[in-house]
């Protein structure tokens, strides 16, 4: 890039926004760093500024866009009112980069994680899944409705403001708030050298490394357009692999033991990981490959090492839900999580 383009990234400190800001900054953009805390990664360029700002109070946003930024980034937009900022915007911005999610998706029967919790809820998605598979009905029911809400309002302005939706699927990386690694890592520390996996151990949960994603808005930053994409690794392992690339990384020697199938009735949670879906969610990268020229820059395997210090780091030596409040939220409401007493009752069935 010649000219120095001006780029705002919202939510910059978030595990995706921290890699973004380099990428941009390390490919010669002019990046303001927005957050709630205003605070900086040590490891940004010096030339990449920072900026106080909470898009909930009225007239931040627009206040801090200004007379305007080539590119606006925003990992941020949650809701319809957000959508509306943006498109309220739309004249003070070159192009748009948002944040959506594989939980748009829903098979030929209308199932979708929204009913996972149904009976026979669970989706059975096309492997791998194009961007131009069905998705769920647009509304504010929950995150997978309010998502389309976004992405079709957004991707709706055309020529008069480009966004690119990027629908990542299990996002990991250092600073991430709900890490699935947890279930690994947790088991180690507490020196566990047998674990259960459901399913048989072949639960394929796509997962997108913040590097990759990352590369994904750089490359759509220079080549501007009205689109969703999806975003995620190159490979999607099982969850048996992602247990053994575990082990490799922490030099732990662990014992699997595999469930086929779901857990028994009375020990629901015997088995199961962030990564246990019956039915792989396995995302298609051929678009953004064709669109983009996009090739990963990493693969799980590579960057899981980064990821497991910055976790252990947060969370050796102290009480996991303190250090993880929304990992305990959304992963284990009611201590199932690393429920080990159940884990033994079921080894010792298994094992009569």
């Amino acid at each position: 890039m010649v000219n120095a383009s001006r780029a705002l990234v919202l939510g910059a400190t978030g595990q995706i926004g921290r890699p973004v800001v380099t990428a941009l900054a390390e490919d010669g953009w002019e990046v303001t760093a927005a957050s709630r805390g205003g605070g900086r990664d040590a490891r940004w360029p010096e030339g990449v500024g920072t900026l106080t700002l909470d898009r909930e109070e009225p007239g931040a946003l627009e206040e801090a866009v200004g007379d305007g930024y080539d590119l606006l980034v925003d990992m941020t937009a949650m809701t319809a009112g957000h959508a509306r900022q943006i498109t309220g915007l739309a004249d003070r911005l070159g192009s748009a980069v948002v944040f959506s999610s594989g939980a748009v998706y829903e098979d030929d029967q209308g199932r979708s994680f929204a009913t996972q919790a149904e009976p026979d809820g669970w989706p059975r998605y096309p492997v791998p899944v194009p961007e131009t598979a069905r998705t769920v009905a647009p509304g504010e029911e929950d995150y997978g409705s309010l998502k389309v809400l976004i992405e079709n309002q957004l991707t709706g302005l055309g020529d008069r403001l480009p966004v690119t939706m990027l629908r990542a699927s299990a996002v990991y990386g250092p600073y991430c708030r709900t890490p699935r690694e947890l279930w690994f890592v947790k088991r180690w520390l507490d020196g566990r050298r047998v674990r259960v996996l459901a399913h048989g151990g072949e639960s394929r949960f796509h997962p997108a490394s913040v590097r990759n994603i990352a590369e994904l808005v750089r490359l759509s930053a220079l080549k501007p357009g009205a689109r969703v994409l999806n975003a995620a690794d190159p490979e999607a392992p099982t969850v048996a692999r992602i247990g053994e690339l575990h082990d490799q990384v922490l030099g732990w020697e662990c014992e699997t033991v595999l469930l086929e199938g779901a857990p028994p009735k009375e020990e629901p949670m015997v088995g199961i990981t962030p990564w246990s879906l019956p039915f792989p969610l396995v995302l298609d990268m051929a678009a953004a490959e064709r669109e983009l020229g996009y090739r990963p820059v990493t693969t799980y395997e590579q960057a899981l090492p980064e990821t497991l210090e910055w976790l252990v780091g947060q969370v050796r030596g102290r009480d996991w839900r303190e250090a993880l409040p929304k990992m305990a939220a959304n992963y284990d409401p009611i201590g199932e999580l690393f429920d080990y007493a159940a884990e033994d009752r079921w080894l010792e069935r298994h094992r009569g």
